[in-house]
């Protein structure tokens, strides 16, 4: 009887294991597409996915990239993830026509498999100024030097050309997918990731801190692209939306100060200050600029307020034109707020406060239409006790006619609480 069980204890088991070995590995997909650059948004996404995929039980982690780079802060938090992954990490420029430009170099180097498709390209990881120009001769060696030894020791770990990464960090050298494999820049060349799964089944990847055997052909594929979450924050985080959100939510909250009882424009003016303070927190910002424009805005408020001929008004727009264009300086240029938009939006600004200003001024210069003498011109009846019965009310009255109770009079002006009227 022992023995029976015993039998078919080691029956089951061995179907078990056939059937654990039968069964096809998990790879997760991740999909970095060239609408997407690195920044700490899409940062927080890629590595978040890495985790996924190493607590969800995943063989491997595909990340098909297409980007033309990014911060620099974003990119080494995202190749530290990778470096301490435990699962092994693909990085495949593709699909066809896919990029991995600048930062993205870094991302691909790091990977324990580098792969590509056959029409694609790598490299141009020159830093740069804030500006988009070249950095000036001292700060550019430093710069410089510390990039590529950076992206020279992701390369050596992995047993890849040392001498290209520094030729991409020095000269913007860019390779197509042959000339990178040929120089051993990447590892293979594939048309898509199952094909390039079917290429890496028994692969050794080179790390000799992170030794993986690869077994990944027909693997379960699980793609993933950012969602609209993701794709909602990283449009937030345009320098030129978070400009325009910045200055509606100061004009929605002043506008609510000097009416209040309002409501809507303040309450929108929260909610945009709000999201720009958002955008502000996860890019880096000039304070300087921050508040230059906080200067002009006081500027054109003490303009409505004090007479000096327009001159605080365009010291308010000068501030906030340059407070505009140096908000976001310390980034690189696709960060950099759009001139014309600086532009545009300062004229606009200027228009309104000249237009408001103008007609305030009118205001000021028109005649009074309010207040006692406005009753001269109109018409009353004369009552007993010298009294005349005008708009309603009851005025002492004093004439070179000898007026009677009754009769019709027109005011002919205002001597303190007295009207000097004639008969009509």
């Amino acid at each position: 009887m022992k023995k029976g069980v015993l039998l078919a204890f080691c029956v089951l088991a061995a179907v078990a294991a056939s059937a654990a070995l039968a069964a096809n590995p998990r790879v997760l997909v991740v999909h970095f597409g060239p609408d997407l650059e690195i920044n700490p948004v899409t940062k927080d996404w890629i590595n978040h996915q890495l985790g996924v995929a190493e607590s969800g039980g995943y063989d491997a982690v595909v990340i098909e990239l297409d980007t033309p780079g990014g911060l620099s802060t974003a990119m080494k938090q995202i190749y530290e993830r990778e470096l301490r992954e435990k699962v092994p990490v693909i990085v495949w420029v593709g699909p066809n026509g896919a990029r991995a430009a600048s930062a993205g170099v870094w991302l691909s180097q790091a990977a324990d498999v580098l792969a590509m498709a056959p029409i694609s390209n790598i490299g141009s990881s020159t830093p740069i100024d804030s500006s988009g120009q070249n950095l000036g001769s001292d700060l550019r060696r430093k710069v410089i030097n510390d990039a590529a030894a950076s992206l020279k020791a992701l390369a050596a770990a992995h047993k890849r050309n040392t001498t290209w990464p520094v030729l991409a960090v020095t000269k913007a050298s860019n390779l197509t997918a042959q000339q990178a494999l040929k120089m051993n820049v990447i590892d293979t060349i594939a048309p898509s990731v199952p094909a390039l799964l079917r290429q890496l089944d028994g692969y050794h990847t080179k790390d000799p801190g992170r030794p993986f055997t690869l077994h990944l052909a027909g693997a379960d594929l699980k793609d993933t692209s950012p969602g609209f979450l993701t794709r909602f924050l990283n449009t937030l985080i345009d320098p030129n939306i978070i400009s325009l959100l910045f200055l509606a939510g100061l004009a929605g909250i002043g506008y609510e100060i000097f009416h209040p009882g309002v409501v809507l424009p303040g309450a929108l003016g929260a909610v945009s200050l709000l999201t720009a303070l958002f955008g502000f927190s996860v890019l880096p910002l000039s304070w300087a600029g921050l508040l230059m424009v906080l200067l002009g805005v006081a500027l054109l408020i003490v303009d409505a307020h004090v007479v000096t001929h327009g001159a605080l008004t365009i010291a308010g727009l000068v501030a906030i034109g340059v407070g505009l264009a140096t908000l976001f300086h310390n980034l690189p240029s696709p960060y950099h707020t759009s001139l014309p938009l600086v532009i545009t939006i300062t004229a606009v600004i200027g228009g309104f406060w000249a237009l408001a200003i103008g007609k305030a001024v009118t205001a000021r210069r028109m005649p009074v239409t309010v207040g006692p003498q406005e009753i001269v011109g109109m018409e009353g009846v004369v009552r007993e006790g010298g009294l005349v019965f005008v708009r309603g009310e009851l005025w002492r009255a004093h004439s070179n006619e000898t007026l009677a109770p009754g009769e019709r009079v027109r005011v002919d002006g205002l001597n303190g609480l007295t009207l000097d009227v004639h008969r009509v």
